[in-house]
């Protein structure tokens, strides 16, 4: 029996004609940068153009849904991706921020129907995050291109 490669790749992933939402949270802004960078490199090497890409910030993790609700409910989006750093040494009620923030997202995405990359990061440390933060930028925007073109194939 033949199994797809699970990750697409990019050659077959064509974001030209997309319209994507980014939520960055500010918090720990050396890592969510660097996750926005990555993820808008990746989006790029998608042809998902510069000028159908809306990047928005907000102060941190918690803040994320709400902006995401506000960009699903302008039905402007074909995906979305949110991008965050949370740090359990430093986030007070480590376990409840990335609970809410990540259930929030999940809730969205299917309550309008419109697929939802989350990034928003949950390490114990700074450096584990340090060391995520390419890959999982990169990784937000191949999510958001393979469901964005799979939701449209499906519709």
């Amino acid at each position: 029996m033949h199994h797809p490669d699970s990750s697409a790749t990019r050659s077959n992933m064509d974001g030209s004609n997309l319209h994507i939402g980014i939520v960055q949270a500010r918090f720990n802004p050396e890592i969510t940068n660097a996750l926005t960078l990555a993820c808008l490199a990746e989006l790029k090497a998608l042809k998902v153009s510069e000028t159908h890409i809306h990047h928005v910030t907000v102060p941190g993790a918690l803040e994320v849904p709400v902006a995401l609700q506000a960009l699903a409910q302008s039905q402007r989006f074909d995906a979305l991706i949110a991008l965050g750093c949370i740090i359990r040494g430093e986030t007070y009620h480590f376990e409840l921020v990335a609970n809410e923030s990540g259930s929030a997202i999940t809730q969205l995405a299917l309550d309008h129907g419109l697929p939802i990359a989350n990034a928003i990061l949950t390490t114990e440390d700074l450096p584990q995050a340090v060391a995520r933060q390419t890959d999982k930028g990169r990784d937000a925007a191949r999510v958001a291109v393979e469901m964005a073109l799979l939701m449209q194939s499906l519709t």
